[in-house]
């Protein structure tokens, strides 16, 4: 979301320091420059569903006064994949997680849902500290922008599934949904779990997990940023999505949630069926 990284301070060269066995820490300047002192940022590790993995950094200025989670997911299996990247900022931060839970060296695929700083700021960060890693899009993101932004050229998902070895993964293309051309989610179809992007964005330093109604807090997320592409696409897609059947949820911006996820989509869907009446 470019409102919120263009709002954002963060020292890219804050050295990680001595962190807890499920927290990487850097360091958050603020404060005048004759007055500036310093306080740890983290990047919190949680286990949201058998293997996969919440990697999530609160950053209280963006939105404030309540804040906002820049969330990574990590699967791991033989090939771990990592659905986003975050800002080159936070590079520190998110890659010293993805090391204390696969090794860097082990990373093998990088995706995100589109193309945007939160999303894959740090994406040719970690090709250069991960030697087996590729990026994997759709081929639409590949053609327009990835086979130039990306230092190592990116592989174009086909139909078929991925398997990473211990979860398949599917590739679904949601263009404009919620937001870019290229927008496409990832499906772990071993767990149940959609990698859901933008979706459900919600304000604040929210729970890794949660299993109560994810659709009010992503109401008030859509009316502070207006950063759904509104149009009919939309309630389709995510009804689309819903039928899917996913128990877990994976937001990057907020909770994620575990439950009938498909619920959660189709009441997300009315929501945006009733923004666009209205509209």
């Amino acid at each position: 979301m470019e409102l919120l990284e263009r709002s954002m301070q963060l020292d890219a060269d804050a050295p990680l320091g001595a962190v807890p066995h499920d927290a990487t820490t850097a360091q958050r300047r603020h404060g005048s420059a004759a007055n500036e002192r310093k306080e740890p940022m983290e990047t919190r590790i949680d286990e949201i569903a058998p293997e996969v993995f919440r990697l999530s950094t609160y950053v209280p200025e963006v939105a404030a006064p309540a804040g906002f989670t820049f969330n990574q997911f990590l699967i791991r299996g033989e090939e771990p994949f990592l659905f986003h990247t975050g800002m080159r900022q936070l590079f520190p931060l998110v890659s010293g997680a993805v090391d204390r839970l696969v090794g860097l060296d082990r990373l093998r695929w990088i995706a995100f849902a589109h193309v945007e700083a939160d999303e894959c700021g740090g994406m040719n960060q970690f090709l250069a500290a991960s030697p087996a890693a590729q990026v994997v899009h759709g081929e639409l993101a590949c053609m327009v922008s990835l086979n130039d932004l990306a230092d190592r050229p990116p592989v174009p998902m086909p139909d078929e599934p991925l398997d990473i070895g211990g979860h398949v993964l599917r590739f679904v293309p949601t263009p404009h949904v919620p937001h870019n051309w290229e927008s496409g989610l990832w499906f772990d179809e071993t767990t149940g779990t959609l990698l859901a992007g933008d979706l459900f964005s919600s304000l604040g330093d929210t729970p890794a997990v949660v299993e109560t109604d994810l659709v009010e807090g992503a109401r008030v997320g859509e009316e502070a940023f207006h950063a759904t592409s509104l149009g009919p696409a939309v309630p389709a897609t995510l009804r689309m999505l819903a039928d899917m059947g996913p128990t877990t949820l994976a937001c990057m911006h907020g909770s994620s949630f575990r439950g009938d996820g498909g619920a959660q989509l189709r009441a997300l869907a009315d929501y945006y069926g009733a923004a666009l009446v209205a509209a």
